[in-house]
């Protein structure tokens, strides 16, 4: 591409990507801020005529749902596929509606002072919301959350409630993260008029529907909008630069205190931005790596804004942890001491809630986690739940937050609408995530055709903006082949390989892994210097199928690959080799096809969490590496 080309196309997408509208805080409670739950049923209907627009053309955000036609109640977080027994909800493409009425609290309605906003915690795909009727928001991607101040709107008929509707479209596109393409089938001797599939270059289903929490909540006139923390130290002493972003108006004044984690004052400051200094700092450290991993300070920042007639109070509270983060060319290092990365790759997936957020279920993956002597885990493949980070937090657990950029496949999803997209949704997410001591690094994208010619600008884009975005933490995206590497490798801070051998290729070929494997390691190191993470390899395994000598798919296969890859990983330890990530967790639903039976089965778990022989394999070694490699560390 010519320097001429480059600039104009750099202005094309520039162009068009606009600064995000303020700060996206995680809603909490506090003496001036009020947070209320919206989840539970939900009338529900699903758009079926042929163009999928019957619900715009009719109007139904005008009225309730109810009086549009058929609904059925559907929970709220959940994916709409699998609640059902109606198979073409299973698969539908297109749009679904969702509404239900709210009592607004009369002291929200009444206090003018206060801000009422309606939150989203994430929608698949895209989403547009009304109030009352009234269109406050639309919001482009899933896994992310979207809000809109409806204060006006509510106050208009105080004394009706305030119906909210939810329109949800899971339609991919070559422009989507994950892109996806529509194919309609015009032979009509095979096809009904109209017949149209989905196509996708990702391996897992895609689920739809209203995934993550749905709340109200309030924050006074003025503000606090947005908190940035950079952490750092010096022999004993702790360093938190901060910024604070208010809104609203008028002259204010912020008073900064920062807590330890019994709620003792540890230090405080003034003003909008500044430095805490933290004596006899207790560090964040990851889980098996000290004796006290996850330590959380909590930041309180109080504003207070007067103005001729009133006076405006609030109050945040941030937790944080004070950690560093650097990269050699064969380390990785959190608060200046080596990290290995012993982990899993997981997904959002589980029976009948499909990708809908569940308390039980998160809970439950931890306490496997914790037994397996995981330490750290990728967001494969897209960003997850607040709540999972705010865990990752406390628990000391390390995690590599990636974005949705996975099937990119198709040179067309390379062009500019698709990059000033994905320039988007990095700011989306490192917006959300940037204070959260658990995230250590930032992954673009998983598996791309970066072999393609567009690839090389775009990734280098894609990966400079994202380090302009955050400079504290180092960014990858995960490959799967040495060709792959060649326009987006020379940009990335850590090298993220998947690899399969003796499974997608040479199949049944045990005997060869370590040698595949360890040319592949070579071959990376030294094409980039850079240190390396087996970000996936695994087996599938049916649960209960075994086989001796091993054969493929069952319980003995998936140990013996696995074990294969450990000694390679073991040769490679003291080198430039800094961790490995099990594909995967636990068993997880792909659409169907003839390479998949009910899913994918390459969990070390089953999809209802119980574990294969895998999992105990796995957790011998975590455990090993832990008392190698940590400070403390019981069996």
């Amino acid at each position: 591409m010519s320097v001429w080309l480059r600039v104009l196309w750099l202005l094309s997408v520039f162009g068009t990507v606009l600064p995000l509208d303020g700060g996206m805080l995680f809603p909490r409670e506090s003496s001036f801020r009020e947070v209320k739950e919206l989840n539970g049923l939900w009338d529900f209907r699903a758009d079926g005529s042929p163009n999928r627009n019957e619900g715009f053309e009719k109007a139904w955000h005008k009225r309730q749902l109810a009086e549009t036609g058929p609904v059925i109640e559907m929970p709220v977080p959940a994916s709409y596929n699998d609640i059902t027994q109606d198979p073409t909800l299973r698969d539908f493409i297109g749009w679904v509606w969702y509404d239900r009425e709210v009592a607004v609290p009369a002291r929200w309605i009444s206090d003018q002072g206060t801000r009422v906003v309606l939150r989203v915690g994430s929608a698949h795909y895209y989403s547009i919301v009304w109030v009352n009727g009234e269109k406050v928001t639309e919001h482009e991607g899933g896994h992310l959350p979207f809000e809109a101040e409806i204060s006006s709107l509510i106050r208009r008929e105080p004394t009706k409630p305030c119906r909210i509707t939810i329109a949800v479209n899971n339609t991919l596109t070559l422009e989507t993260l994950p892109p996806g393409t529509i194919q309609y089938m015009n032979d009509s001797s095979r096809y009904p008029d109209g017949f149209f599939v989905q196509n996708m270059d990702f391996d897992f289903f895609n689920y739809a529907g209203i995934h993550r929490s749905v709340l109200l909540y309030t924050t006074p006139k003025v503000y606090v909008d947005d908190i940035t923390v950079e952490t750092n130290f010096m022999d004993n002493t702790g360093l938190i630069r901060y910024k604070v972003s208010v809104r609203g108006g008028f002259s204010n004044t912020l008073n900064i205190t920062l807590m330890d984690k019994d709620g003792h004052f540890v230090a405080s400051s003034n003003g909008s931005s500044g430095v805490l200094r933290v004596v006899d700092v207790k560090l964040w450290w990851p889980y098996l790596m000290h004796e006290n991993p996850g330590y959380l300070y909590s930041m309180k920042v109080h504003l207070i804004a007067v103005s001729e007639t009133s006076t405006y109070e609030d109050e945040y509270t941030l937790p944080l942890g004070i950690r560093t983060v650097n990269v050699t060319n064969t380390q990785f290092l959190i608060n200046n001491k080596p990290f290995y990365f012993h982990g899993v790759n997981k997904h959002e997936d589980a029976d009948i809630r499909g990708r809908g957020f569940d308390w039980p279920l998160i809970v439950k993956d931890f306490n496997l986690m914790k037994w397996l002597g995981v330490n750290s885990f990728r967001t494969s493949h897209y960003p997850y739940a607040e709540e999972i980070l705010q865990m990752c937090d406390r628990h000391g657990i390390v995690l590599i937050d990636e974005c949705p950029g996975v099937g990119i496949k198709d040179i067309r999803s390379f062009g500019n609408a698709s990059l000033s997209h994905h320039l988007v949704v990095m700011d989306e997410l490192v917006r959300r995530d940037k204070n959260h001591p658990s995230v250590v690094m930032w992954s673009v994208a998983n598996e791309p055709a970066s072999e393609m010619p567009p690839a090389e600008f775009y990734f280098k884009t894609l990966i400079e903006h994202t380090k302009a975005l955050d400079q504290t933490r180092p960014v990858t995206y995960v490959t799967i082949a040495e060709a792959d590497m060649d326009k987006g490798g020379p940009y990335v801070d850590v090298v993220c390989v998947n690899s399969y051998f003796a499974w997608y290729f040479d199949q049944g070929r045990l005997d060869i892994v370590p040698l595949q494997l360890s040319t592949h390691f070579e071959n990376w190191y030294r094409k980039y210097q850079r240190p390396i993470i087996q970000s996936e390899y695994g087996a599938d395994a049916v649960p209960g199928l075994h086989m001796d000598p091993p054969m493929m798919f069952t319980e003995e296969y998936q140990n013996a690959l696995l074990q294969s890859y450990h000694d390679v990983f073991d040769q490679k330890r003291n080198q430039y080799f800094i961790g490995e990530l099990i594909w995967n967790f636990a068993d997880f639903m792909t659409a169907q096809g003839i390479y998949r039976v009910v899913g994918n089965k390459k969990g070390i778990f089953t999809r209802q969490r119980q574990p294969k022989a895998a999992a105990f394999l796995l957790r011998k070694r975590y455990w090993r590496l832990a008392n190698e490699t940590g400070r403390l560390l019981p069996d």
